[in-house]
């Protein structure tokens, strides 16, 4: 279930509580919720998630992103999500996607080379075509 993009960043579908404690297991240190609260009737709330991850002794960030589209807010704080963890981090949504599209928008905006991050994201069955241009242009200003 959960999708291994770097050697420090997982993807996953929604995730439920008892996912924190495999995630735990797999050395996840940080989970982010990229998925807005009752987007889907019976998923699983987010302060459960979170409250899970606690008692894990993880980390838990919460930057839902709906269907709407990324905004440089979000970008930001995925960055700074990311550079805030020292071991690996999972992100969920509902299909894994939002989640590895806002992580690829993070990376290209920090001056990562966006053909490299698309590279990963494929590896892990995700597909970063529809915010290409986005990535190269976060490249392009760093």
């Amino acid at each position: 279930m959960f999708r291994t993009v770097t050697d420090n960043f997982l993807a996953s579908p929604q995730i439920s509580t008892d996912d924190v404690a495999e995630a735990a297991k797999m050395g996840v240190t940080l989970i982010i919720n990229n998925r807005p609260d009752d987007e889907d009737p019976g998923q699983p709330a987010g302060a459960a998630i979170a409250a899970a991850a606690q008692d894990a002794g993880m980390a838990y960030v919460a930057i839902p992103v709906t269907h709407a589209g990324f905004s440089v807010p979000q970008v930001e704080a995925m960055r700074e999500a990311l550079d805030g963890n020292d071991g690996k981090t999972l992100a969920f949504c509902r299909s894994g996607t939002r989640s590895t599209l806002l992580w690829a928008l993070a990376e290209a905006h920090d001056g990562r080379d966006p053909e490299t991050i698309a590279g990963e994201a494929a590896e892990a069955g995700y597909d970063v075509s529809p915010i290409r241009s986005i990535m190269d242009a976060f490249a392009a200003a760093k």
